[in-house]
């Protein structure tokens, strides 16, 4: 490796996207004592995060040892590690790219060369956990790609995670997390239902909210989520609609490819694609329970 990180040895990090996600592992990274540099294509939410700011995704990758991205979409992530100012034209051998946006496998094994070539690795890391479990280091890291990149990823990772899985080869990262999210969205329809059902046949929000946060399916996105729910009007935006929609054509378009029936998957995205074409693709994903109430408010 050709790079030794800070004078105090320590890992210099960049951070590509500063979005929800991005912005806070930014934070979390620069309070935990690393040495970041951020770029964002909205400069102001870059320089949020207190970390230096690069004017382009390669003068951010330039300055690193580890490049975590944190993007949209497949769109954006193929834009920022191409051409002459991208990712992929500003890595220094021996760098390590954590790629932790939600995309597809073919993504990562279409951008994996372009890193190869610069001497870097990839890691398709995807991350499970909101805002919340970012800023306490609780975050679970699915990571795809070569155990000796994951080593070499690690201080930086643990610093976001409370658990890190390597799952396999490239691009497996980036498919668990498809698993994850069908999932999640899975659960999120069945809670929006299961709610509207039990207020519709005259039991309060908060009573029968309780009763499902205390039994079986209680899971940790049902306490988590619970103000969202009970208080969908003023919920914080963590996770829009358009993002589940955009996040399940990719579970459906992979299950369709490997051969892995998802009919409550195929179900979920009707109705998610219902709630955005009445407005409200910018909601939290919670708003699908406003949805079948009835409240089509953006």
């Amino acid at each position: 490796m050709s790079h030794t990180g800070t004078s105090d040895g320590r890992l210099r990090v960049a951070v590509i996207g500063t979005g929800r996600m991005g912005a806070a592992m930014a934070v979390r990274l620069r309070e935990a004592g690393f040495a970041v540099t951020a770029y964002n294509r909205t400069r102001a939410k870059a320089e949020a995060t207190g970390a230096a700011v690069a004017a382009t995704p390669r003068e951010a990758a330039a300055a690193a040892d580890v490049v975590l991205v944190s993007l949209a979409d497949d769109k954006a992530a193929r834009q920022a590690y191409g051409g002459e100012d991208g990712v992929a034209a500003g890595l220094r051998a021996g760098a390590v790219v954590v790629e932790t946006s939600t995309i597809a496998p073919e993504t990562v094994t279409a951008l994996a060369p372009r890193v190869e070539k610069a001497g870097a690795a990839l890691l398709d890391a995807p991350v499970s956990g909101s805002v919340v479990f970012v800023e306490q280091g609780r975050l679970t890291v699915m990571a795809g790609g070569e155990a000796s990149a994951l080593e070499r990823a690690r201080p930086v990772l643990d610093v976001l995670a409370a658990h890190v899985v390597h799952v396999g080869s490239a691009g497996t990262g980036a498919a668990m997390k498809l698993a994850v999210n069908s999932l999640l969205l899975g659960l999120n329809q069945a809670l929006s239902e299961a709610l509207v059902l039990a207020e519709r046949a005259g039991v309060s929000r908060e009573s029968a909210y309780e009763v499902f946060a205390a039994g079986a399916a209680g899971a940790p996105f049902v306490q988590y989520k619970k103000e969202a729910y009970l208080h969908p009007e003023s919920a914080t935006v963590a996770f829009t609609l358009e993002l589940v929609a955009k996040d399940l054509d990719l579970a459906l378009a992979l299950a369709e490819r490997v051969g892995a029936p998802m009919q409550q998957a195929a179900a979920n995205r009707r109705l998610v694609g219902e709630a955005v074409e009445q407005g409200l693709g910018q909601r939290d994903l919670s708003a699908l329970a406003d949805f079948l109430r009835g409240d089509r408010r953006p």
